[in-house]
C-alpha cells in the first residue's frame, strides 16, 4: 500500500512537470511566431521601392507639376487621399515609377527659387510712407518707370539703371519702400534675405542665385529684392575658411548675373543694407547697382509726416504734434511708430479710449531709454 502511494505521487509530479513544459513550449512557440511575423513585415518593407522627395511647382486641375532634386519637371497624378490638400511649394513624397503624389510632408519646404516668390502683394502704399518723398521719386524713376514706360528711355536714347541700392541706418524705411514698390507695380516680386543665399554645400549658393535670376527672366517683368545685402556682398579678402570661400562664390555668381553676358531684360534689382561701408565696390560700380539711394534719419518735417500717418487712426485728445516732433529728434521712423504704439498702451492701462499728450511723452522717454541702453546697442548693432 505504501509503495502504491509513492508510485501515484511520483506519477502526479511527472504529469505536472510535463504540463509545465508544454505550457512553456506553447509560450515559446507563440513568441517565435510573433518574431517571425515581425521579420516578414520587415522583409516586405525592404522589398518596397523608396519614395521620391519632390516639390509642388504648380497645380493644374486634379494634377500637379512637381520638381525633382535634379531640376526636372513632371506633370503627375495626385492620390485621392490628398487631393485638394496640396499647395504650391509643398514638399511631397511620390512613387518612383509613375511619380504619383502619395503624401505631403508637413512643415518641410525645399530651398528653391519659387520659395522666394511673393504671391500676395504687400498692403503698404506710397501714401503710407512719410518723409521720403525724394527717395520715393528716385526709386520710381529707377525701377517703376522703366517697367511701365520703357519707350521713354528708348526715345531719349539712354539705358535705365539695372538696379538700386538702398542704404542707411536701421528702421528708416528701406524695406518699407520695397514693399510699397511691390504693391505699386504688376511685376513679379522676388524677396530674398542675403543670408538665405548662403547654403551649406559647396556650389549650392551660386546655383540658387543662378536659378533665382533665371526664374525672374521667365516671369519678367520682375523685381528681385535682396535685403541685408552685406551678408554676401562684403569686401572680398583672402578667405581662410571654406564657409568664407562659399560666400565669395555666391557673391561672384551674383555679380555675373547682374552684369554678365546674358541680358537682364525686364528684371530690376533692389538691394538694401545697413552697412554700406563694408560693401564690395564691384557691386556698386556703374553698370550694376549704380543708383545709390541713402535713406537717412528723418528730419523735423519727415518726423511730422510720419506722426500724421501713424496717428491717423488713433483717438487723440489734446496732443501737440509739433512738440512731439521736437522731442523725437534722433529717432527713426520705426521708433516713431513704436512711440505711437506705446502711447496707446499707456492709454489702455489708464482705462481710457483716447490718447493724451502725456501718454506720448511717456512713450518717447521709454523708447529713448531703450535706444540709449548700451546692452541693447551691443546686441542689435
Amino acid at each position: 500500500m505504501y509503495v502504491e502511494n509513492i508510485t501515484l505521487a511520483g506519477s502526479s509530479m511527472i504529469s505536472m512537470d510535463i504540463e509545465r513544459e508544454n505550457t512553456l513550449l506553447k509560450l515559446s512557440i507563440a513568441q517565435l511566431k510573433a518574431e517571425l511575423t515581425q521579420a516578414k513585415l520587415e522583409m516586405e518593407k525592404t522589398k518596397k521601392p523608396p519614395l521620391l522627395v519632390c516639390e509642388v511647382v504648380n497645380l493644374i486641375g486634379d494634377k500637379a507639376v512637381v520638381k525633382l532634386a535634379n531640376g526636372n519637371l513632371f506633370l503627375v497624378d495626385v492620390n485621392e487621399n490628398i487631393k485638394g490638400k496640396l499647395s504650391v511649394k509643398d514638399t511631397v513624397l511620390a512613387e518612383q515609377r509613375s511619380l504619383t503624389i502619395l503624401e505631403r510632408i508637413e512643415g518641410s519646404r525645399t530651398c528653391s527659387p519659387e520659395a522666394f516668390l511673393v504671391s500676395r502683394k504687400p498692403s503698404i502704399k506710397w501714401s503710407d510712407i512719410g518723409g521720403l518723398e525724394d527717395e520715393i521719386r528716385e526709386l520710381k524713376e529707377a525701377i517703376e518707370l522703366p517697367l511701365l514706360r520703357p519707350d521713354i528711355f528708348q526715345k531719349v536714347g539712354i539705358e535705365a539703371p539695372k538696379g538700386v541700392l538702398l542704404h542707411g541706418p536701421p528702421g528708416c524705411g528701406k524695406t518699407l519702400l520695397a514693399k510699397a514698390l511691390a504693391n505699386a507695380t504688376n511685376a513679379t516680386f522676388i524677396e530674398i534675405v542675403g543670408s538665405e543665399l548662403v547654403q551649406k554645400f559647396i556650389g549650392e549658393g551660386a546655383k540658387l542665385v543662378k536659378e533665382v535670376f533665371q526664374l525672374a527672366r521667365e516671369k519678367a517683368p520682375s523685381i528681385i529684392f535682396i535685403d541685408e545685402m552685406d551678408a554676401i556682398a562684403s569686401h572680398r579678402v583672402d578667405a581662410g575658411t571654406s564657409g568664407d570661400r562659399e560666400v565669395q562664390r555666391t557673391f561672384m555668381q551674383l555679380l555675373a548675373e547682374v552684369d554678365g553676358f546674358e541680358s537682364l531684360d525686364n528684371v530690376k534689382i533692389i538691394g538694401a543694407t545697413n552697412r554700406f561701408d563694408i560693401l564690395d565696390h564691384a557691386l556698386i560700380r556703374p553698370g550694376r547697382l549704380d543708383r545709390l539711394i541713402e535713406i537717412g534719419m528723418p528730419d523735423a518735417n519727415a518726423r511730422k509726416s510720419i506722426f500724421s500717418i501713424h496717428t491717423a487712426g488713433i483717438n487723440l485728445k489734446k496732443v501737440d504734434i509739433e512738440k512731439l516732433v521736437e522731442q523725437t529728434r534722433g529717432l527713426s521712423g520705426a521708433d516713431i511708430r513704436l512711440v505711437c504704439t506705446e502711447a496707446g498702451y499707456f492709454g489702455i492701462r489708464a482705462n481710457r479710449v483716447h490718447i493724451l499728450h502725456n501718454d506720448f511723452e511717456q512713450a518717447v522717454r521709454k523708447v529713448k531709454c531703450v535706444e540709449e541702453d548700451t546692452d541693447y546697442k551691443k546686441m542689435f548693432g
